[in-house]
């Protein structure tokens, strides 16, 4: 995102949550490790990556609410291996 002129950055109830449905979602489905991790990561950062070409300057801080909000959708789905990798 710093290419862009973004800089993004995680607080520490970030990182807990995103450990914490990761490790959920792979005890859920098929474990698949650290891939899983990547991918929640990339599906919390889609929206910004997507709009970061307008954002140049902007300090975007991802805590756990946004982590949340972000992955609700997937979280409430009953199969979440149809939803992320």
């Amino acid at each position: 995102m710093e290419t862009e002129g973004v800089k993004l950055t995680f607080t520490d109830d970030a990182i807990s949550e995103i450990a914490s449905i990761a490790e959920q979602v792979n005890a859920q489905t098929d474990n698949i490790g650290a891939r899983r991790l990547a991918t929640i990561i990339s599906k919390i950062t889609e929206e910004v990556s997507f709009h970061a070409p307008k954002m140049n300057g902007v300090n975007f801080e991802v805590d756990k609410k946004y982590v949340q909000q972000r992955l609700a959708n997937v979280l409430d789905r009953t199969d979440l291996s149809k939803f992320i990798l």
